[in-house]
């Protein structure tokens, strides 16, 4: 962990060098939206930039890695199944 001085105005290389454990302690991955942070992401496009990038990124994952919706109950797979079963093999 890159340790700064909260009195102390960040440089774009330490901050950018400070990202992955900044983005790890992100209250809801979202850095961007931290007004301690607010200073250095107006003063430095190019660590703005990767800020929304990685939040972008971090955004899809979350997407897809959870459910749309809810799964179908047991006994909507059973009702597939017995009917793929009456139906017999496909030609």
């Amino acid at each position: 962990m890159i340790q700064h001085d909260e009195n102390t105005p960040w440089t774009c290389e330490e901050f950018e060098k400070a990202l992955p454990d900044l983005f790890e302690r992100a209250q809801g991955g979202k850095l961007s939206a931290d007004p301690r942070f607010a200073d250095i992401l107006r003063d430095c496009p190019q660590a703005a930039e990767l800020v929304r990038d990685l939040e972008y990124i971090a955004e899809t994952a979350r997407m897809l890695l959870e459910p749309e919706g809810d799964a179908p109950t047991d006994q909507v797979w059973s009702k597939i199944q017995s009917r793929l079963q009456d139906d017999g093999p496909a030609n």
